[in-house]
């Protein structure tokens, strides 16, 4: 799936949502708990959750592969692992501030 900055991606088997804050150049295949995300809004029928995949998706969190040039941001809450590709994608952490002397 070509992605885009600003795009809404759901998961089909748990209530997972994100939104794509850098998109990779190129086709990648997001997933959640082991199957493909799919636009946010489309009416998809649930299938099952791996939770072998690793932890679920965080609110307000960020998920990133620096690496590909991807971040997605969590707008909705899962069960589910995010995965890029079939590799489980990584919180990312947060900026260092500069220190003020």
């Amino acid at each position: 799936m070509q992605l885009k900055a600003g795009q809404r991606l759901a998961s089909t088997v748990c209530d997972a949502e994100v939104v794509v804050v850098k998109a990779p150049a190129g086709d990648v295949e997001v997933g959640c708990g082991g199957a493909p995300m799919v636009e946010a809004g489309q009416d998809v029928p649930k299938g099952t959750l791996d939770g072998s995949l690793g932890d679920a998706v965080l609110l307000g969190k960020r998920y990133a592969d620096e690496e590909a040039g991807l971040e997605l941001l969590c707008t909705k809450a899962g069960d589910g692992a995010l995965t890029m590709n079939g590799a489980v994608l990584g919180l990312k952490g947060a900026k260092p501030l500069p220190s003020s002397d």
